[in-house]
């Protein structure tokens, strides 16, 4: 009897393996008749499964996965919960937006100054995802908490560019291209490794449900639609710059640097996320769109994807 058929007649067990106990073949003079373990593909679910979520969760800090909420800001199976369901794709989307942010002089010059990006890359992702999961799926009352507090360290993100211009991480301007790298990375990685053929209606309604998150932000200009992005991004050119220093840390992100070496996964990620950006930004970035030599990266971040969803599809 399969274990998902068998519903309330089971009891589930709070072991890594799940093993499961049909209360219907208990009889028999109070003998246990029948003891189920999780075959070998439930066990492969279960194993993807955990490492996912240690990828995510700091369990140093007792982070456990947030839990969807039915008072969320965005309803069950809406575009932006399906796109930052999505595991493998976000994590190409997130490489993506990070490269296309570091063309901002001032999105640059704030993680230069303020952040400890270097000396702990997955802290700072791990943060953003969970940052994301709690405004997409949590409760909307911590959702606004969480935003509260990105506000409050923004207000003490400041500086000068090197050309002696100000710059703040409050500034809405720089927040909408901040906001615009991720919406449209997220969205082109999810297109590209989940869902080609995703409505062009759906699509705009995911620029529509991320513009809410990006206004309590203070972003400004918050595009609405696709139209609006690609119109926003035309707009935003010119205030980009690839000089050294964002090569330089596109370059650490991809590669590596002082000490660290991105492992198979991550390079393989970054292979696909280099593939996904614009012309101008791979140039700008002194970057190449990988050719034939990058196919098994890229087959492999689409073969990724498919196990990752398929031990989630099951997962209990």
């Amino acid at each position: 009897m399969p274990a998902r058929s068998i519903a309330v007649w089971t009891v589930r067990y709070a072991t890594d393996a799940e093993g499961l106990f049909s209360r219907a073949e208990m009889g028999h003079g109070g003998m246990m008749a029948a003891l189920t373990f999780p075959g070998p593909a439930q066990a492969m679910r279960s194993l993807l499964v955990r490492q996912v979520r240690a990828v995510f969760n700091d369990r140093n800090k007792g982070e456990t996965p947030v839990v969807p909420s039915e008072q969320a800001l965005f309803e069950p199976d809406s575009p932006i919960r399906m796109v930052h369901a999505d595991v493998v794709a976000m994590m190409v989307g997130g490489m993506r937006a990070l490269l296309l942010q570091m063309l901002h002089p001032a999105a640059l010059q704030g993680v230069l100054d303020h952040s400890d990006f270097r000396e702990d890359v997955e802290g700072r992702l791990r943060r953003t995802a969970r940052f994301i999961a709690t405004t997409t799926y949590g409760h909307c009352d911590e959702a606004a908490r969480a935003v509260a507090r990105v506000n409050t360290i923004h207000g003490r993100v400041h500086g000068t560019l090197p050309d002696g211009t100000a710059y703040s991480a409050t500034d809405p301007r720089v927040l909408a291209w901040v906001h615009l790298a991720e919406a449209t990375s997220f969205l082109e990685a999810y297109l590209a490794y989940a869902d080609p053929a995703m409505p062009g209606s759906a699509q705009d309604r995911y620029f529509a449900q991320s513009a809410v998150v990006a206004g309590m932000l203070g972003a400004a200009p918050v595009p609405r639609s696709r139209a609006e992005a690609a119109a926003l991004l035309g707009e935003m050119r010119g205030e980009l710059h690839g000089g050294p220093a964002a090569r330089e840390v596109a370059a650490f992100l991809l590669e590596g640097g002082d000490g660290r070496r991105p492992g198979r996964i991550t390079r393989t990620l970054g292979i696909a996320a280099v593939d996904l950006l614009p012309p101008f930004a791979r140039t700008m970035l002194g970057l190449h769109r990988p050719g034939i030599g990058g196919l098994p990266a890229i087959v492999g971040t689409r073969a990724m994807a498919g196990a990752v969803r398929w031990a989630f599809a099951g997962a209990r």
